[in-house]
């Protein structure tokens, strides 16, 4: 079930309906909430039904247990658990072909085949249970002590595909609250969201993926050099309109339910380095490799740099990792690594020297954005060798336009103009949305369903972050 679907959005409708009338009863509206996730689930494979509840109810119960022990070999115990369980979950239901392939093509043989391979990647659950029984072990907060709302919370359905990655500890109260209420402006902000994401996703990522985007990486021999880096730049755009409306999506979703979600993008492609560029990008996946990755390696305590710079270095490499089991994301992740460690280097040197004036800060987000845009062609590559073609031909520096259309140029543009607009304007439209009539609020999302109908064909296809 996408988030972009009909299908999801008569779910959503069902969801509010139930929910609502029930909300002054805690336990019942909760309820409602845990039958809806599970029920999400369930429509990708009847398998979670099984595996996600399980993994869930073993941390609730190592939960408790770090609440209740002072015995730091113990609560060590637990806590190990508990990651053991998560990780152990992603190796054998994500990774495990990976692992047999490269185990394999070491030993010269060929790998196994492995059938447990689920539809719907579980590294946002998996991520977002961790931060439970790691936040108690660090004890920065206490045991959520209904099962009931610790499962609605570890599994909610907005969150299941592609985040925000939540903090569990964060999530379980706004479900525990005894007064529920969403205020009319609310509901208005909630459903410009949605729309947003919806515009997002059919008429910007969509288009570019489906007139553009999947032609050059699929066969670049076809496309001159120049053609090929529009195509590259317009991938750039088509991920972050893809996961950014899909984020509008599910904090639109969760507002209807009376439910915040953290935000998880803030225009990443005008950062001035690429440190502040992972403050702005899925700034939730950010947040969790530096809170709990990067400050548990070894090393940070030392009165040597170099430790630091090397957990940076394996932080972006495991990231690169978690995005899925090939080379392609190592290798992003190992770009990443090495240029947030020369960064932080180089800062470290200089004594953290300021930007300087707007040629500097010009020329610096230019440069940040096309090692981005550098960066993506790894991520977005079907192999290796893939991207070594993409490069080649950009390489080639052979110029023609003749496969860039004129709609494909204005949705570009219109992208790229859209995301250098000031925050504030985009602050204003939403306001003024929300405050609204609702009759005004309807006419404009039936104009935005029809726009779709009339660009949008082909169906929607899968948000990018979903197979992660």
């Amino acid at each position: 079930m996408l988030l972009s679907s009909s299908v999801y959005f008569v779910f959503l409708a069902g969801v509010f309906f139930l929910y609502w009338p029930l909300a002054r009863w805690r336990t019942a509206s909760v309820a409602v909430l845990l039958f809806a996730n599970l029920f999400f689930y369930a429509k990708w494979d009847l398998h979670y039904l099984a595996l996600i509840p399980s993994a869930a109810f073993l941390d609730y119960l190592i939960g408790l247990g770090l609440g209740a022990s002072r015995s730091r070999p113990l609560r060590r115990l637990l806590v190990t658990a508990s990651i053991v369980l998560n990780l152990g979950l992603l190796a054998a239901f994500k990774y495990m072909p990976f692992f047999l392939g490269a185990w394999a093509a070491a030993a010269g043989g060929k790998a196994p085949e492995w059938h447990w391979v689920f539809p719907l990647g579980l590294s946002f659950y998996c991520f977002q249970a961790m931060t439970y029984t790691i936040d108690l072990y660090r004890r920065d907060g206490k045991p959520v002590r209904s099962l009931l709302a610790h499962m609605t919370a570890v599994t909610f359905f907005p969150t299941t595909l592609s985040g925000p990655i939540t903090r569990v500890l964060a999530l379980a109260p706004q479900l525990e609250k005894k007064d529920k209420t969403v205020l009319p402006e609310d509901s208005g902000r909630a459903f410009w969201r949605i729309g947003l994401g919806l515009l997002k996703k059919f008429l910007i990522a969509d288009y570019l993926a489906e007139n553009l985007v999947n032609r050059v990486f699929d066969t670049p021999g076809l496309y001159t050099g120049m053609e090929t880096l529009i195509g590259v730049y317009a991938y750039a755009a088509q991920l972050y309109y893809d996961f950014s409306g899909y984020t509008d999506i599910a904090i639109g979703s969760a507002l209807l339910l009376g439910i915040r979600l953290p935000e998880n993008f803030n225009r990443p492609y005008l950062a001035l380095n690429i440190s502040e560029f992972w403050r702005r990008w899925h700034i939730s996946l950010s947040n969790w490799l530096r809170d709990y990755l990067y400050f548990s390696l070894p090393g940070l305590r030392s009165k040597r740099k170099w430790p630091a710079y090397g957990n940076l270095f394996v932080t972006m490499l495991l990231g690169g990792l978690w995005h899925g089991p090939a080379w392609t994301f190592v290798v992003w992740g190992a770009l990443h690594g090495v240029a947030l460690a020369i960064h932080h280097g180089f800062r470290a040197a200089r004594g953290n020297p300021p930007p300087g004036g707007w040629p500097a800060r010009l020329l610096s987000r230019l440069l940040t954005a096309h090692f981005v845009i550098f960066a993506w062609i790894f991520f977005r590559a079907s192999s290796l060798e893939n991207a070594f073609e993409v490069l080649g031909r950009i390489g080639s520096l052979t110029v023609s336009f003749a496969n860039i259309s004129l709609p494909i140029a204005v949705v570009l543009l219109i992208a790229v103009a859209a995301h250098y607009l000031p925050k504030r304007w985009a602050g204003w439209c939403a306001a003024l949305y929300a405050r609204s009539p609702f009759y005004a609020q309807a006419a404009a999302l039936a104009l935005l369903v029809l726009a779709i109908e009339y660009v949008a064909i082909t169906g929607a296809a899968p948000f990018l972050y979903t197979q992660f």
